[in-house]
């Protein structure tokens, strides 16, 4: 069991690490984008948060794939593929169970749900972040004109 807690603590700083990466890449390519958000339409606004949402998720697919390198690494997959989509399970938290680790190594697929959950949240907030001031800054362009309400829930003085 300690074993298993070494491992799964050690990995989730590894995911951390590239969560932090990721997610400062993420909104260092939003703040390079946001000054076109003034005058930006619907698609060109979609275009810049879906940036922010691929990154975001190569993040979170990325430590869905450093999870399956360590499940094959202990033996417990012979499938790569097989191992990448255990760890997909685990992280997201779906828990399907149609296939389950060994008795020895079934302690690693909890630790990676609740690290799923906070690398998901750090995504879902930096993403939410972004798109609540991606409209805050669309003042001329589709949110000012079509969605006055929520140009009225995001702004500051409210």
């Amino acid at each position: 069991m300690f074993t298993n807690l070494v491992l799964g603590v050690a990995t989730m700083a590894v995911c951390l690490a590239l969560q932090i990466a990721l997610l400062t890449r993420a909104l260092l390519y939003y703040a390079h984008r946001q000054s076109s958000l003034d005058h930006a339409t619907f698609f060109g606004t979609m275009s810049i948060l879906s940036g922010v949402m691929f990154l975001l998720m190569f993040g979170n697919l990325g430590q869905v794939a450093i999870w399956a390198i360590l499940f094959q690494f202990l033996g417990e997959f012979s499938e790569y593929r097989t191992a990448f989509y255990h760890s997909a399970v685990n992280f997201s938290t779906l828990g399907y169970g149609d296939i389950v680790m060994s008795d020895e190594r079934k302690l690693l697929g909890p630790i990676q749900a609740i690290n799923g959950v906070l690398m998901v949240g750090m995504s879902t907030a930096a993403f939410m972040t972004t798109l609540r001031d991606a409209i805050k800054q669309n003042r001329h362009g589709w949110a000012a004109k079509h969605a006055p309400k929520i140009q009225e829930l995001v702004d500051e003085d409210h």
